[in-house]
């Protein structure tokens, strides 16, 4: 197999230094043209698979490599991720992580600048990428100024601009709103159709990788544990889309992986006689009435320069909530909850607590630096003057964190350092937690408890306010949802009432409505059963 966009793993194994086996006997061929959905469980390899694409591992990751990775007939072995820079496109996990320039046009320009492109041709690229991933508007920005979803976007423009015959991605949705990640995976879709571009994507959000993917596999503690067509592989998975689970509730033999799919579905079988659009879900959440005011806003507006974030926002959280924050990428959801934690101070309006707010960003890593993760999260009571092992246990355990206790964080997946970051702060006890997109790179497992802990904490008469883009989570744990447009409300209310009212609704809304998620489905079926 050596045409121009074929991949092909022999063997192939790595530990990085001083490390277990992070691959094992890992051999795949994958045809050019052909979308491959990589997916697994955080800390699977992932990453680490993704990166032998391009040679990154372990021309710069270092560490014990076996095997053999063949690109359009090149070993990487033998290239390194420069000499590989003409047919692979690899975009990180960690967008920050591409930038070299400080100049959003003339960065996606550097790859054209180093194969040694004409200006015109450059021209042309760059304004292709930027009209496809629609980020003209940032052209003139630096990518410090940018939220975490708009550099995101322009770091998947950089890897597009060089019309690659491979495409890597890491999680290149993780930090996208719902438009953004539709732009995103459209434009990969025409790539892969029109252009024959071969993609290869890691994905925690199945929903979004499913239509993209010809081919799905499962890897599993370094190993390649299932391979086939999605509609084989991704049902049976802990992180299968809504869709899909809704599909196995209602008893349908063939599982849909599109809500185009499900919809056909529903009306070729019809909809069942307990499922009435009248019906009236059962609220599988409810959790306490909301209680006093804990944390408030007035009026508030924050200015970055002449960039204004936030312009006259009125908010109030009390216990016994779960607000979700949602908007596109750069409505100020990021600045918000910075003001409401008192990291940014209003310039204008005020912000008042009643008690303390505890705070975890959007990059974990700006937390993290002890030399293990039960250090991590004993450091926080550290300072408050507080020795209590058990909190550590605790937290450690509602997290799924026991396995890693004695890790370095550093040496994690950016979904375990997420998790890290969480319970470091979370650990403290503040009974206002406001997390700033919780759920990147985490997988299936880790969500559910992440969920738990995040609803045990709003029973427990606490309140948490989450910015995040993930509107199915949203749907599932949020009492009430604010959405942000420009830095400012532009909706508010219960989140049945909100969500029910948007273009990017949760899939089981949009397919069985008045129904959010699965849970009320089947909730509302057993009921029924029970009545029959």
């Amino acid at each position: 197999m050596t045409g121009i966009g074929d991949v092909r793993w022999s063997g192939v194994g790595f530990a990085y230094p001083d490390g277990p086996a992070v691959l094992t006997d890992v051999s795949l061929d994958l045809e050019a043209g052909e979308g491959l959905g990589v997916v697994g469980e955080s800390g699977s390899g992932k990453s680490t698979f993704l990166r032998t694409v391009n040679g990154l591992v372990p021309h710069s990751s270092g560490g014990r490599f076996r095997g053999e990775v063949l690109v359009s007939g090149r070993p990487t072995t033998t290239n390194r991720p420069r000499d590989l820079a003409d047919v692979v496109g690899f975009v990180h996990q960690t967008p920050e992580a591409h930038f070299v320039v400080d100049h959003v046009e003339h960065d996606i320009a550097f790859a054209l600048e180093n194969l040694g492109l004409d200006e015109p041709s450059m021209r042309r690229r760059v304004e292709e990428v930027l009209d496809a991933l629609a980020v003209a508007h940032l052209r003139r920005r630096s990518p410090a100024t940018l939220s975490g979803g708009e550099r995101q976007r322009c770091a998947i423009a950089g890897a597009l601009v060089a019309a690659p015959a491979v495409l890597v991605l890491d999680e290149p949705t993780s930090m996208l709103d719902p438009q953004g990640a539709d732009d995103v995976l459209g434009a990969l879709r025409r790539l892969n159709d029109d252009l024959g571009t071969t993609v290869v994507v890691a994905e925690h959000r199945l929903e979004r990788a499913a239509p993209l993917a010809d081919r799905a596999v499962v890897l599993a503690g370094g190993r390649v544990q299932a391979d086939g067509p999605p509609a084989a592989v991704l049902p049976g998975l802990p992180g299968a889309p809504p869709i899909t689970r809704l599909a196995a509730e209602l008893g349908w033999s063939s599982p849909p992986l599109t809500v185009r799919d499900a919809r056909r579905l529903l009306r070729d079988r019809g909809r069942p006689t307990w499922a009435a659009e009248s019906v009236t879900p059962p609220d599988v959440h409810a959790g306490p009435a909301p209680g006093d005011v804990l944390v408030q806003a007035f009026g508030v507006a924050v200015s970055h320069g002449s960039n204004a974030a936030l312009r006259g926002v009125d908010l109030e959280v009390r216990a016994g909530e779960i607000v979700a924050v949602l908007g596109r990428n750069g409505s100020g959801k990021t600045t918000l909850l910075r003001t409401l934690a008192g990291a940014h101070q209003p310039t204008t309006g005020r912000v008042e607590t009643s008690v303390p707010v505890a705070h975890v960003p959007q990059e974990p890593d700006s937390l993290l630096y002890a030399e293990t993760v039960r250090a991590e999260v004993a450091a926080t009571l550290r300072l408050l003057r507080r020795d209590d092992p058990a909190a550590v246990d605790r937290w450690l355990a509602a997290l799924r964190l026991e396995p890693l206790a004695d890790r370095h964080p550093r040496s994690l997946s950016v979904g375990q350092r997420q998790r890290v970051a969480i319970a470091a702060v979370a650990v403290g006890d503040a009974p206002v937690l406001v997390l700033d997109e919780p759920t990147r790179g985490i997988d299936a497992a880790s969500l559910d408890a992440l969920e738990a802990a995040l609803v045990a904490h709003r029973d427990g008469g606490g309140a948490v306010v989450l910015a995040t883009h993930d509107v199915e989570l949203a749907a599932r744990v949020a009492t009430r949802v604010v959405v942000l447009g420009d830095g400012e409300v532009v909706a508010e209310g219960p989140a049945r009432q909100v969500l029910a009212g948007s273009l990017f609704a949760p899939q089981v809304l949009r397919v069985l409505p008045p129904f959010l998620t699965v849970a009320e489905v089947a909730e509302a079926r057993r009921q029924a059963e029970g009545r029959g």
